[in-house]
């Protein structure tokens, strides 16, 4: 069947002269009069009947290439590295986030120094991790309800402040000398609790700070200040510790949360691109539950996100771990350990902010790097050559965080991207208390280097399987310009 390459435009294009189309719905057709759907941005999936199948979404012979309406190649252009720092409301929340996040990050190192001096125990400190991600992983959907129900910039001013306000209560009990295991616990279960809201909010507020074209951009810029702030927080942390304990580094985080409050504050609400809030009407979390299971190229990414979240991001047990039992160290190297990690992080990001297009299979094969480096580096035994290593990983960390992010929220209907956010962070972070404790329990029980090359060696099978599993799901093949959900052509490739 010849195929020829249909045009599709979103809602509030014209079509050459004519009038603006009724249907929101997008639809092209072939040559021999085969309807074929635009899977990734058909509204009608979040009525009451949506596909519940892959084979409902019509993509299986083709592969689908998504470009700018401004081009007519399949690839488009990438945007400059700082792009979307040109929007007055998102340099004020990027500058923000780079003193909130530095701040974060050295409570984050206190935090877990904190508990492996009050318990000389790896597996306590995965239990301090795994306690503030429980919370999003019980009640990450929730979350999303709120999202969409109202107004993103005012829920984040509220979730701040609360976070501050914790931050403080954690200092004033450190620098007093009452703190016990119990309060960091209870602190850090009350974090997550905020963080259900607070995180997924901030990943769908890029999209009212920026133009459709630089939500791929911003994404990665918020990636590169949380990374900037890794490089400098557990540096810092690391001293401040050495010098004073960790009464201080939590003291600075709890002052820091002002930033982000004073930035959103101060932002223009001319500017902002306010996205639908949703009614509140019944059944809004199986909607966003049958939309995920329905779109694969959504699916997929998720599922990769599960493992890698659950097995691999558990830096904070192995570093501890490592720098206590391995290499034999103080908290100061504790700290260099995370900021290596973060100069590869950093690096990702910016190399990241530049990409125009992903495909699944890049994001398979950084899966796979990062599951590989993470067993190289556990039989890594010299302290340098370790760090240049952990750089290494920590690249091709964000590179897949990153486009995963982006990928989804670009994927997913404004009306319901609240929900499917909370459902990617609820995987992204909700892993962890599971990953958490098993990553502390197998460091205790066979060393820090065992334990990484267990969880490396998870990763890398999980990859595996699920790169086989998504190869025999013909169809599953989509190359996504990342730039925007509605304003794109759909091009028609022959296989």
């Amino acid at each position: 069947m010849p195929v020829r390459p249909v045009e599709l435009h979103g809602p509030g294009r014209n079509h050459g002269r004519g009038a603006r189309p009724a249907a929101t719905g997008r639809t092209g057709m072939t040559d021999d009069g085969d309807q074929v759907t635009d899977a990734l941005t058909d509204t009608t999936a979040t009525s009451n009947t949506p596909p519940t199948s892959a084979e409902d979404v019509e993509i299986p012979s083709v592969t689908i290439e998504h470009t700018e309406r401004k081009t007519a190649t399949a690839h488009s252009k990438s945007v400059p590295m700082f792009a979307a720092l040109k929007e007055y409301n998102y340099r004020l929340y990027f500058t923000g986030q780079v003193i909130s996040n530095t701040g974060t990050w050295m409570q984050r190192i206190a935090q877990d120094w904190l508990v492996l001096q009050l318990t000389n125990s790896p597996f306590a400190v995965g239990i301090t991790t795994a306690l503030q991600f429980l919370p999003v992983l019980l009640f990450g959907v929730l979350g999303g309800l709120a999202i969409d129900r109202f107004p993103k910039r005012t829920i984040l001013v509220v979730t701040q402040a609360i976070m501050g306000a914790l931050a403080t209560v954690l200092a004033v009990l450190t620098l007093t000398g009452a703190v016990t295991v119990w309060h960091v616990d209870a602190v850090a279960f009350a974090l997550g609790l905020v963080t259900v809201v607070d995180n997924p909010t901030r990943q769908v507020f890029v999209n009212e700070m920026v133009s459709p074209r630089l939500v791929r951009n911003a994404v990665s810029l918020n990636t590169a200040t949380f990374q900037l702030a890794r490089l400098v927080g557990p540096a810092v942390a690391g001293l401040l510790i050495a010098a004073t304990g960790s009464g201080i580094a939590f003291a600075i985080n709890a002052a820091s949360y002002a930033a982000t409050i004073v930035a959103l504050l101060a932002m223009r609400k001319d500017l902002l691109h306010h996205l639908p809030l949703a009614s509140r009407e019944r059944g809004q979390l199986r909607e966003g539950f049958r939309y995920v299971a329905a779109r694969p190229q959504i699916l997929w990414i998720i599922v990769m996100v599960f493992f890698i979240g659950t097995f691999g991001y558990n830096f904070s047990v192995f570093l501890s771990a490592y720098a206590k039992d391995t290499f034999h160290t103080s908290a100061s190297v504790y700290g260099l350990l995370n900021t290596a990690l973060a100069i590869g992080s950093l690096l990702g990001a910016a190399l990241a902010a530049r990409r125009s297009s992903a495909r699944l299979g890049f994001l398979f094969a950084v899966a796979a790097a990062f599951s590989g480096l993470m067993i190289v580096l556990s039989v890594t035994p010299w302290l340098l050559a370790f760090m240049a290593l952990l750089a290494v990983c920590g690249l091709a960390s964000t590179s897949f965080s990153t486009t995963a992010n982006a990928s989804v929220q670009l994927a997913s209907d404004p009306k319901v991207r609240g929900r499917v956010m909370s459902l990617y962070m609820m995987v992204f972070m909700g892993g962890t208390p599971v990953g958490g404790p098993v990553s502390g329990w197998l460091a205790d029980r066979f060393g820090a280097p065992a334990a990484m090359m267990i969880c490396g060696g998870i990763c890398l099978i999980a990859t595996i399987v699920s790169a086989l599993i998504a190869a025999h799901q013909s169809g599953i093949r989509p190359r996504l310009d990342l730039h925007t959900h509605v304003d794109r052509h759909l091009v028609l490739v022959r296989r």
